[in-house]
C-alpha cells in the first residue's frame, strides 16, 4: 500500500471531496491544496461527514449524537436529527442516494428502528406511512450499492447482536412497509461489518463471538470473511483470516481493507493478508457500537478511489491500495 502523510493544524469532520480529503465542518477545507481555508465554522462539534455522489450536498454530523447539518454547495440547507435513543452508543445512520435524478437522504429522524427517505431540496419524507411497524433493529453505518439500487444497514438487535439488513430502494419507495424489515443472511453468527463488492455481492465479516445456535452447521463461522451473493441469497465463499478482523471496506471483487487494530489488505478468495501497516493505529472497531472505544481515530473511506483517510494527531494519513502479489 502507498501511504501519504498530510500535516494539518486543525480539523474535525473528516471526509472526501473527489480524491481530496475534506473537513466539511470548516466550510470545505481541502487539505493540501490552494483551496485550504478556515474562514467558516459551524459552531458545533461535528466529527463526521458524507457527501453526495454529485458533490452538491454534504452532511456533517455527530457520530455518537443526534445532530447533523445538511449543506448545499457550502451553505446550510437545514438541520438533520436522529432519534435520541442510544444515540450515544452507536454510529449515526445516514447515506445519500439518487433515484430518478433526485438526491435523497436515508436516515432515521423519528425512531432508531425506522428508516425514512428524505428528498433533499424539499425536505419531504417520501416513505412516511403511519401504519408502518418496523422491526426492533438499531440501524447504523448505511451504505449504498454502486448502482444506487440497494441500501445496506450495518446495525444491531438488542442484546446487543450485530447483523445487517438489506433494502431494495425503489421497492421501498413504492411500498414503505418494506423498510420495516430488511433481508439478511440466514446465519446465527454475528455479522459485525460488511461492504458492497458490486451490485450483486457483499463481503461480510463474522464476529469472533459464539453464534446464537452452535448446534446447526453454519455457512459462515465466527471470525471468517464471506461473500454473500444477495441476488441469489447464497454464501459463495467463507475464509479464515489469521488475525482478528472486524471493520471491512471493499477494494474490488477480490480484495478488501480491514481496519481492526491496523490497516490491512486481505485476499477475499483465500483470507491471506497481502499488505499491512502495523504502525498506523486504526482502532478496534468491530461493531456499530463504539462508545466504549478509547482510541478511535477519525477515518473516512472513499468508495470511488478505495482510499482511506485516517487521523493521527495533527496528521492525516492517506492509504492507497497497491496489491503486491
Amino acid at each position: 500500500m502507498n501511504i501519504q502523510t498530510i500535516e494539518i493544524n486543525h480539523f474535525k469532520a473528516l471526509g472526501w471531496t473527489g480524491e481530496i480529503p475534506t473537513d466539511w465542518n470548516s466550510s470545505k477545507v481541502l487539505f493540501g491544496t490552494q483551496d485550504e481555508t478556515n474562514n467558516v465554522h459551524f459552531g458545533f462539534a461535528f466529527d463526521s461527514s458524507i457527501i453526495s455522489a454529485c458533490g452538491t450536498y454534504a452532511l456533517v454530523y455527530v457520530k455518537l449524537g443526534t445532530k447533523g447539518l445538511l449543506i448545499k454547495n457550502g451553505k446550510i440547507l437545514r438541520e438533520i436529527n436522529r432519534s435520541y435513543y442510544r444515540s450515544d452508543v452507536y454510529e449515526f445512520p445516514a447515506a445519500f442516494f439518487t433515484l430518478n435524478n433526485t438526491v435523497y437522504l436515508a436516515h432515521c429522524p423519528e425512531k432508531y428502528c425506522r428508516i425514512e427517505f428524505e428528498e433533499l431540496e424539499s425536505g419531504r419524507i417520501i416513505t412516511r406511512n403511519e401504519s408502518r411497524v418496523p422491526t426492533d433493529f438499531f440501524h447504523s453505518r448505511f451504505e449504498i450499492s454502486p448502482d444506487n439500487r440497494f441500501l445496506l444497514s450495518k446495525g444491531w438487535f438488542w442484546h446487543p447482536f450485530d447483523t445487517i439488513q438489506l433494502f431494495d430502494i425503489e421497492a421501498c419507495v413504492s411500498n414503505p412497509h418494506l423498510l420495516d424489515r430488511g433481508d439478511s443472511i440466514d446465519v446465527t453468527v454475528e455479522l459485525c461489518s460488511a461492504s458492497f463488492i458490486d451490485n450483486d455481492k457483499i463481503v461480510v465479516c463474522a464476529s469472533k463471538e459464539e453464534p446464537m445456535n452452535d448446534e446447526d452447521p453454519e455457512s459462515i463461522l465466527p471470525g471468517q470473511l464471506a461473500i454473500w451473493d444477495f441476488k441469489n441469497d447464497e454464501v459463495n465463499l467463507a475464509v479464515d483470516v489469521a488475525v482478528p478482523i472486524g471493520n471491512v471496506f471493499t477494494i474490488d471483487t477480490r480484495y478488501c481493507w480491514d481496519l481492526f487494530d491496523y490497516p490491512k489488505i486481505i485476499d477475499l478468495s483465500t483470507g491471506e493478508i497481502l499488505d499491512k501497516a502495523e504502525n498506523i493505529l486504526s482502532g478496534k472497531q468491530n461493531s456499530s457500537i463504539i462508545h466504549h472505544l478509547k482510541e478511535l481515530p477519525k477515518m473516512a473511506y472513499n468508495k470511488n478511489t478505495k482510499q482511506l483517510a485516517i487521523s493521527a494527531g495533527e496528521k492525516i494519513q492517506i492509504l492507497t491500495a497497491e496489491i503486491r502479489l
